[in-house]
């Protein structure tokens, strides 16, 4: 049974309710609706300017909605703040790799083990019992996570020195080292030549699979996102413009015109 046809009759793990943002005066985002099953990998699409990122914000909490809401587990999340939504299970990685450029990989991703910890500065201190043997959990949680998307053999080495593409990695494992329920991923495939393209998206959809994290992924790349979603939400003008299967969305008249580009063309 695919993640698609296991969805049906869930209730949705995130749910977009008509989201709207003004920026002085500009819509960026039109009464957008959506619903975001458990297992799914669902892909946000659209041309520059439709609205993708401001609706990527929105659910990270970087920006807040002007009306509308966004629910996770029923819950609205529009009252967190972006340091605190982590606790609910919602990672992220950026368009722009957004690393701690002068620290290690290790340390990298400890500081996402780290975001879902309760120590404190006294604590830590006085290296309490309870606080070694969290930091314990956390080494291994971290040397799991760098074997998991092999990043062993840089573990020790500066972010800054690394390859783009293996920073993304080390941002994907930070992300990771978060425990989400939902990760969601902003332009993964950029700056990546097609064969790293094709290596992200077989482990986009290991991590689905073995570690049961849902993923919205928001990518201009349309091989990858077509080839990795189960299901596809099109924005054109900070409106939603069709959702679907892969299959549905590229036949769709209106998506091809808007981005995808029509055969006379």
């Amino acid at each position: 049974m695919t993640q698609a046809q296991l969805a049906q009759g869930q209730d949705p793990l995130l749910a977009v309710r008509d989201v709207s943002v003004v920026f002085g005066g500009i819509v960026a985002l039109n009464g957008v609706s959506f619903n975001m099953h458990k297992g799914q990998v669902l892909g946000l699409i659209g041309p520059n300017g439709a609205g993708k990122t401001t609706l990527f914000n929105c659910l990270s909490r970087l920006y807040q909605p002007s009306s509308g809401d966004i629910l996770m587990e029923g819950q609205s999340i529009l009252k967190r703040p972006p340091h605190r939504i982590a606790e609910i299970g919602i990672g992220r990685t950026f368009q722009n790799v957004a690393l701690f450029a002068n620290l290690s990989v290790m340390d990298n991703v400890r500081i996402g083990a780290h975001s879902k910890t309760s120590s404190d500065i006294i604590s830590d201190s006085l290296r309490l019992a309870w606080v070694r043997r969290s930091e314990v959990a956390v080494n291994k949680k971290v040397h799991e996570l760098l074997a998991y998307l092999d990043l062993e053999d840089v573990a020790h080495t500066t972010v800054a020195g690394l390859p783009f593409g293996t920073q993304k990695r080390v941002e994907l494992a930070r992300a990771l080292a978060t425990d989400p329920k939902i990760l969601l991923l902003d332009e993964p495939a950029g700056g990546l030549n097609h064969e790293e393209v094709h290596v992200l998206g077989d482990l986009i959809r290991r991590i689905r699979n073995e570690r049961h994290v849902t993923v919205l992924l928001v990518e201009h790349h349309m091989g990858l996102v077509m080839s990795i979603a189960d299901h596809v939400v099109a924005l054109n003008f900070g409106r939603k413009l069709a959702e679907g299967t892969p299959a549905q969305v590229q036949a769709d008249p209106d998506v091809i015109k808007a981005y995808l580009g029509s055969k006379d063309q």
